[in-house]
């Protein structure tokens, strides 16, 4: 997912060398808004593998329960029943639990993929020239952030931002219940 991003960003630093800076600087920074939404996106994915996992953790938990309590009045059928729902639970708890490592994983190097784009993008724009109103307005716009401020489009609060973020979001779901659309069928 990054690499569209990250050759984005090696365009627009290839690109510092011909005359349009400013197209280069602002093909890096949606590289960087765009990295950001799918960081979300990604986080909104780890919360809702975990959430799966909970319920997947107290099926299981349900079904050894109810194992436990028919082998106690020995209703062999009953038992029979609740081992076979345990092992599918157990078994799903597992994938669940590989799935969310794996996701914790992709968002770790994701977010630090994430902050390199982010240092190139500093170091791109504090080394191009510009003239000394742009230079002010950066000057500023560092104050600001280094005080905890956002840059409008830059901030995940912004409008726009949030809009691209929940459409980002939407499509990963959408893209999630296809997958297990397919999965389910048999195609997948």
């Amino acid at each position: 997912m990054f690499e569209r991003l990250r050759d984005a960003i090696n365009a627009a630093l290839d690109a510092a060398g011909s005359d349009d800076l400013n197209a280069a600087a602002s093909k890096m920074r949606e590289a960087v808004i765009e990295a950001r939404t799918s960081i979300e996106a990604m986080r909104q994915g780890v919360k809702e593998t975990d959430l799966q996992l909970g319920l997947e953790r107290k099926r299981l938990a349900d079904a050894e329960r109810r194992g436990r309590l028919a082998r106690g009045i020995q209703d062999d059928e009953t038992v029979e029943v609740a081992d076979r729902f345990a092992a599918k639970h157990r078994e799903r708890v597992e994938v669940l639990e590989q799935k969310l490592d794996a996701q914790r994983q992709e968002l770790g190097l994701a977010e630090r993929e994430f902050e390199e784009m982010k240092t190139q993008l500093v170091e791109f724009e504090r080394s191009r020239p510009a003239s000394d109103a742009a230079r002010r307005v950066e000057s500023a716009w560092q104050g600001i952030e280094a005080a905890g401020g956002h840059r409008p489009g830059t901030d995940v609060k912004d409008e726009l931002l949030q809009s691209r973020l929940d459409r980002s979001a939407r499509e990963a779901r959408a893209e999630q219940q296809l997958e297990e659309l397919k999965k389910k069928m048999g195609k997948g």
